[in-house]
């Protein structure tokens, strides 16, 4: 982990950038106050299954603990065009159930332009997934207090495969003081 100070460039009378590499902290005014702090992560996983929910809240809260920071939000965001992120309940007949109804929405296999125009190559025969994507959505966002991501009672942060098997990755950003 890197800790320095984020003086960045400057883009206007208040406002600071930095640049985050892979599981690097940077602590310092950004505008905010004196205990603001920015922490990067990644989660790396890998999905066994074409469609399939992973809980992922353990993952992520441990990436949370390691940041230090307390009290803030928890940002999430998935990198892949036909993968997304939710928070639901953690309960593996609801997962199917979601699935179900994802197919249901948007059928595997349709008259899609998308894989009609890739139809040489079977690793593109997923217009499905990146519609999927559209509509649920590549990120979440949760507050953060006393170093525990916020979640209600029945609630789990669920990473959504649509075009598995792969190897995938989550970007954790803790905010926060």
């Amino acid at each position: 982990m890197v800790h320095g100070n984020w003086e960045g460039a400057e883009i206007g009378p208040e406002r600071k950038t930095y640049l985050a590499l892979p599981n690097t902290s940077f602590k310092g005014k950004a505008g905010y106050g004196d205990g603001m702090q920015v922490h990067f992560q990644e989660i790396s996983l890998r999905t066994r299954k074409r469609m399939e929910i992973l809980d992922i809240t353990e993952s992520v809260q441990k990436a949370v603990g390691e940041s230090g920071i307390r009290n803030g939000l928890v940002g999430l965001w998935v990198p892949h065009a036909t993968a997304a992120i939710a928070v639901n309940e953690h309960d593996t007949d609801l997962w199917e159930d979601i699935l179900v109804a994802f197919e249901r929405l948007v059928p595997l296999k349709a008259d899609y332009r998308h894989n009609a125009k890739y139809e040489w190559t079977p690793s593109e025969q997923n217009a499905h997934a990146h519609i999927l994507n559209s509509l649920i959505k590549p990120d979440v966002t949760i507050p953060l207090r006393a170093g525990r991501v916020q979640l209600g009672t029945w609630q789990s942060i669920l990473f959504i495969e649509m075009d598995g098997s792969r190897t995938r990755t989550v970007n954790v950003e803790v905010i926060g003081e």
